[in-house]
């Protein structure tokens, strides 16, 4: 028995996402003597029943001949057979006898990988140095409370020991990055601490060595502790911004089925494929590059390229973009461009060149660094060559320089930005909004202009009946009925929308790729789909109707028409209100027809709606509004938005959103309404203001400290004490957040350059 378990609806579903064996086979590694290995992630182990289940289940599979579960790393190697007898094994099972086994299994990418490992560092490093200076702290408890000249040293000696692997080890990621800026004749906030620890580590063995007094051994080690919090909030906050690129890599097909020249068909790397090549893509494939159809007919979902979830009949002659999901019918297509320069390889192009710009933005703890970190250096310095030319004492010199140093360390500044953010994140999370990367709420504060896309955004991606023309009522009572066949999007609409229940019985009900349904009963034939397929008039184009059209007919004769519109997403008019109260600008970019764009605009009272938009174009706006000096809030939901989403200077998406788009967002808002768009703005500001408070505090506190260490009236152990303290003040300061968010009207901090204050109810 397994301690996870799957219904059969979710196993279908996992099934249905599973890799091809084609990309399983270019995903594994070539071991030598016909075995190839390929990894794994499988994120829902936790336990040992979950690892004996993994490893028999894989075991059965006559291919295999090995499989190890990793629990900690949550991932399975499993080492196969390329032939058996001849025959190319199946390495696409894998993944099935892991996910009939009740667990979820995908591909994992290097970039993944190395995010993890990174993390996992901080965090050992985390559980290390907590672990030393709570020993550390216990035997200096015994030496305050009196211990004599020998009992003392052992003490000494016992903390050094259990000090000094753990500042090698903890320690280490501070030590390479002040190497590297001094190497490069520069400075950052990690020289000041790598030198803070080290020289109170040394000063401490030579008070040791000589039966000193006192050490600050413990010092030492409890400022790495602190600082490593902050550092770990910090870099999980920053990765998970990361991982939108690696998704869109995740969603590229690594290969495709090659039609020969003889007609035979072959399983070849996407790279391989060249422009004038033939490929075949099955129902429910994701089309790998740009191309042409030659033959075939299917509905393909090309919201990757409009936002418009309404999939569309395509043919042949028919262009098609990579990425694009075939969805009802096998189609032949023709290369008209190499996977490098496919509409999905710009598309990730675009959003690494997005992410690089994003990077370059200077969050406020840097720009404290570069003032910050040279003047505590000179300081230090200074004290140093005073106490030692004007007192003569240059032991007392190096004790005052080092609680300079220690007094001054940046465990406060370390702590501002962080703590505030995760403060936030945590009380928009209780308000239905997730936080992806702390630097957005930074970013967010600074929003002065808000760019929506239509679909799945300002709307619901859910199509609405908004006029139905029918002779009587039988007609919507049998287009109901036939609807009621179909999973397509305005045929649930047509369903849930008629309020007409009595049934209609067909003889057989048949659902044509591109077209629509056909049922027939007796001698009469229906068709219920566009005008072309339902009444053989040829395509209407939809020309500026902002509304979907369906028809059904009777033998060809058009019966019915039924006209739908997206629904509004709940709170959206109260969201432009508010914004529009904080002089905050707001504009439409879709990908959508200008019609329907227009229509929406209108419905919402926003000036300026730009429809017909391709991803780039999305892009290219939203530099052109940066240009002008305008700081830009994206929110959208779409793969098409996804660069959209990178390029702006912080973005958000709904939950409803592509994986693509959720990654791509540095927030998530999992409610309904789009009023968390001015919430989230309101809370943005309200951290700012915080972590400039926490800066001033911080700052207050050096100016009070500072002339007492100089002075040589605060020992290492002190400064490290008060510093522990201004620490403290700065965590206490943030939680102020939480009380704010329990007003009865959520205010905003003031914009920039103005008073103006956004109101949630």
């Amino acid at each position: 028995m397994t301690c996870c378990s799957m219904d059969a609806e979710s196993v279908l579903a996992l099934s249905a996402t599973s890799a091809s064996a084609g990309e399983v086979r270019l995903a594994s590694h070539p071991l030598g003597a016909g075995l190839r290995q390929v990894d794994l992630s499988v994120p829902d182990v936790h336990c040992g029943g979950c690892i004996l289940t993994i490893e028999k289940a894989l075991s059965a599979l006559a291919f295999v001949r090995k499989a190890r579960v990793n629990l900690t790393a949550r991932r399975v190697s499993c080492v196969y057979q390329e032939e058996i007898e001849a025959k190319a094994t199946d390495p696409s099972e894998i993944l099935a006898a892991i996910t009939l086994a009740g667990y979820r299994a995908h591909l994992i990418t290097s970039t993944a990988l190395e995010t993890d490992r990174i993390r996992n560092q901080l965090l050992l490093a985390i559980g290390v140095s907590g672990f030393a200076a709570a020993n550390i702290m216990m035997l200096s408890v015994s030496v305050w409370s009196g211990a004599d000249a020998a009992t003392r040293d052992m003490f000494h000696w016992i903390s050094a020991m259990i000090a000094a692997p753990a500042l090698v080890y903890a320690g280490r990621l501070f030590f390479k990055s002040a190497w590297n800026a001094v190497k490069s004749g520069r400075t950052n906030m990690d020289v000041p601490i790598s030198l803070a620890v080290t020289l109170s580590y040394a000063v401490s063995l030579w008070e040791t060595v000589h039966h000193g007094e006192h050490v600050w051994f413990d010092a030492s080690v409890s400022l790495l502790f602190f600082l490593l919090i902050g550092r770990t909030l910090d870099h999980v906050m920053r990765e998970k911004a990361r991982a939108a690129i690696n998704g869109l890599v995740r969603l590229t097909p690594r290969g495709a089925l090659l039609i020969m020249a003889d007609g035979s068909r072959r399983y070849v790397a996407v790279e391989e494929i060249a422009v004038g090549d033939e490929i075949s893509i099955a129902a429910g494939e994701r089309i790998p590059l740009d191309g042409m159809i030659v033959s075939g007919k299917s509905d393909v979902d090309l919201s990757i390229v409009t936002g418009e979830s309404s999939p569309v009949a395509v043919a042949a002659g028919s262009a098609v973009n990579s990425g694009a999901m075939n969805l009802t019918g096998s189609l032949v297509l023709r290369a008209t461009k190499v996977a490098r320069d496919s509409l999905l390889s710009e598309i990730i192009g675009l959003m690494e060149a997005a992410e690089g710009g994003r990077a370059r933005y200077r969050r406020v703890a840097d720009r404290a660094a570069a003032l910050y970190s040279p003047a505590v250096h000179l300081l230090a310095l200074a004290s140093f060559l005073a106490w030692g030319l004007l007192g003569g004492d240059w032991k007392q010199a190096m004790l005052v320089a080092v609680a300079v140093l220690i007094i001054t360390c940046p465990c406060a500044l370390g702590l501002a930005v962080p703590v505030v953010q995760v403060v936030a994140a945590g009380e928009l999370f209780r308000r239905g909004i997730m936080v992806k990367d702390g630097s957005a709420l930074e970013r967010l504060a600074d929003a002065d202009i808000v760019a929506f896309d239509k679909t799945g955004t300002l709307t619901m991606g859910r199509p609405r009946l908004v006029r139905a023309d029918a002779i009587d009522g039988g007609n919507s009572a049998i287009a109901c009925a036939m609807a009621a066949h179909s999973r397509h999007p305005l045929s649930q609409g047509l369903v849930r929308d008629i309020e007409i229940s009595y049934p209609f019985a067909f003889d057989r009900v048949t659902e044509i790729a591109g077209g629509g349904l056909e049922a027939w009963k007796g001698a009469d034939f229906y068709r219920l789909g566009n005008r072309a397929f339902a009444c053989g008039t040829g395509l209407t184009p939809a020309g500026d109707s902002p509304f979907s059209e369906v028809v059904l007919s009777k033998n060809g004769v058009d019966l019915a028409r039924f006209l739908f519109d997206d629904t509004l997403r709940p709170g959206a008019a109260e969201a432009f209100r508010q914004l529009a109260a904080a002089g905050i600008e707001t504009l439409i970019v879709s990908g959508d027809r200008q019609a329907v764009v227009d229509n929406t605009a209108r419905a919402l009272g926003i000036g300026k709606a730009l429809g017909d938009l391709a991803p780039k174009q999305k892009v290219e706006e939203l530099q052109r509004l940066g240009a002008e000096g305008y700081r830009v809030l994206m929110v959208g939901d779409g793969i098409n938005d996804a660069p959209a989403l990178a390029a702006a200077q912080v973005s958000m998406a709904p939950a409803t959103a592509s994986d693509v788009g959720r990654q791509a967002a540095d927030l998530i808002f999992f409610n309904d309404r789009l009023d968390a768009v001015p919430e989230a703005i309101a809370v943005a500001r309200r951290s700012a203001s915080l972590i400039r408070q926490n800066f001033a505090l911080a700052i207050g506190y050096n100016v009070l400290a500072v002339p007492i260490a100089i002075a040589g009236l605060a020992t290492p152990l002190i400064a490290a004490v008060a510093m522990s303290t201004s620490s403290i003040i700065v965590v206490t300061n943030a939680l102020r957040l939480n009380a704010f968010g329990r007003r009865p009207g959520l205010r905003s901090e003031p914009l920039a350059g103005g008073s103006a204050e956004v109101e949630t109810t």
